[in-house]
């Protein structure tokens, strides 16, 4: 706590608009005038396809990729979002209206996702000795989202609640819900309630906005999906960077699927030297870091292989550990259509009974949307969103087509424990019919050392998801 103090302080001296002047996206110098855009403004409503207050035009010498729009096309999101709220998004397009409220002092929008999975394998004759696999399917993820705005309150303040079916054990539990507000004058939002730490941009993106269809292995192994607690986070325009930091523990969430910590302190800085709104271009190059004492001294690393139909792959069991602390980086690079990125990580777990060990993993992706979107990109998250489509299937276009390639590795092998080692090759293609409907279609390659053997499984899966 201490050490989360420390950094507060010097993080708010950082981001005081008092700062020293320097280069803005387009590569010229901040003005005083200009700083002024780093202060968060209060959020826009989830729905941006409805036409906000009327405001002064800004003025612009040329239009942005999200504004130039041909006949026929969808309203493209800005590649870049400078704002934060603390209901995860939900499509910016309306279905229906009947499900949201805007009062003078109260909003609320409900909406919904649901995720179905189909998945078979082909496993080699020592992947068989090793974990038997069958076919199937499953729901994989059902959800109910509220969230709103106090628009009366003088600080920017937003609140949510969300309820999940998650297919990986079988039921309901509440998941991202508390309040959040920001402070203008520190380029800042705190966050109290559930919600996600803060470690690693894969983990922090909405899993309906990833590009692939589930994590990589490392990711869901060593970093529980929620926690409650508390979270600053903010970002500074004119300096291209960003920061979350938090403090987590166990009192409300113990039981809980999630909760393998009693206790855990996160830190995560990035830096966005190339973000263009006008090129599509960006950078991002993050560090995170993060310490937890593990719930009754006892630790157990696993993970599926990518596949919720799956069994466990890797899988250290119990074991004794005081605390672990992890580091890592995450590197992506977007050009328009083009995604690039990698995050790799690693574990150190204070384990006297088994050396002490230190675990590895992480992986690298690319995308590309061959129908001309860009992946929108939130600069106070620090994290990549979903992709709106330019030509809907359901008005008659062809939705948005990205195909995706990554590679994901993860060694639980160290010392005195002998969780495996996984790697996993996987081509994919998503299509997006409309904001609200997308297909996913994937193959697999994976390799499994475990259990004395090696053996080789092929993955075939798909996706239907849907959001309102």
């Amino acid at each position: 706590m201490k050490t989360l103090l420390r950094l507060f302080f010097v993080m708010a001296m950082i981001a005081a608009p008092q700062m020293s002047l320097a280069q803005d996206a387009g590569g010229t110098t901040s003005t005083p005038e200009e700083a002024t855009a780093d202060i968060p403004s209060a959020p826009l409503p989830q729905n941006t396809t409805k036409a906000p207050p009327a405001q002064a035009a800004p003025t612009q010498a040329t239009p942005t990729p999200a504004q130039t729009q041909k006949a026929g096309e969808e309203a493209q999101p800005p590649s870049i979002e400078n704002t934060s709220e603390a209901a995860e998004p939900l499509p910016r397009r309306d279905l229906v209206h009947w499900n949201e409220y805007h009062g003078p002092h109260f909003t609320i929008r409900v909406g919904g996702g649901f995720l179905y999975d189909f998945a078979a394998f082909a496993q080699n004759q020592v992947s068989k000795e090793q974990i038997a696999m069958l076919p199937g399917e499953k729901v994989r993820d059902s959800r109910i989202i509220m969230g709103g705005r106090f628009p009366s309150l003088k600080l920017p303040t937003t609140w949510c609640l969300g309820l999940m079916y998650d297919g990986y054990v079988g039921g309901w539990y509440v998941r991202q819900t508390g309040i959040q507000f920001g402070v203008p004058k520190i380029l800042s939002y705190f966050f109290i309630g559930r919600q996600k730490e803060g470690f690693s941009l894969n983990k922090i993106m909405v899993g309906y906005d990833g590009w692939t269809l589930e994590r990589f292995t490392f990711s869901d192994a060593t970093i529980p999906l929620l926690a409650d607690g508390f979270k600053w986070l903010g970002y500074s325009k004119r300096h291209g960077f960003l920061w979350n930091f938090g403090y987590f523990n166990d009192a409300a969430s113990k039981g809980q699927t999630f909760s393998s910590y009693s206790s855990q302190e996160v830190g995560r800085v990035a830096w966005l030297p190339m973000h263009s709104e006008e090129k599509g271009t960006l950078l991002h190059m993050g560090f995170d870091w993060r310490y937890g004492k593990p719930l009754d001294g006892q630790l157990r690393l696993r993970s599926r292989p990518e596949s919720a139909i799956a069994p466990y792959f890797i899988d250290t069991g119990t074991f004794a550990a005081h605390s672990s602390h992890s580091q890592g980086y995450e590197v992506y690079y977007r050009r328009r259509s083009l995604l690039l990125g990698s995050e790799y990580y690693w574990q150190n777990v204070n384990s006297p009974s088994t050396g002490n060990p230190m675990f590895h993993g992480g992986d690298f992706v690319g995308t590309y949307l061959i129908t001309g979107e860009t992946r929108p990109y939130n600069t106070v998250n620090g994290c990549f969103r979903d992709i709106t489509p330019k030509r809907p299937v359901f008005d008659k276009g062809p939705g948005a087509w990205e195909l995706v390639f990554r590679y994901s590795y993860s060694d639980l092998n160290n010392k005195g424990v002998h969780g495996g080692t996984f790697g996993r090759f996987t081509p994919m293609v998503n299509w997006y019919l409309s904001e609200n409907v997308r297909l996913e279609a994937a193959y697999g390659y994976g390799e499994l050392n475990r259990f004395n053997l090696k053996g080789s499984t092929q993955f075939f899966q798909t996706r239907l998801q849907l959001q309102f």
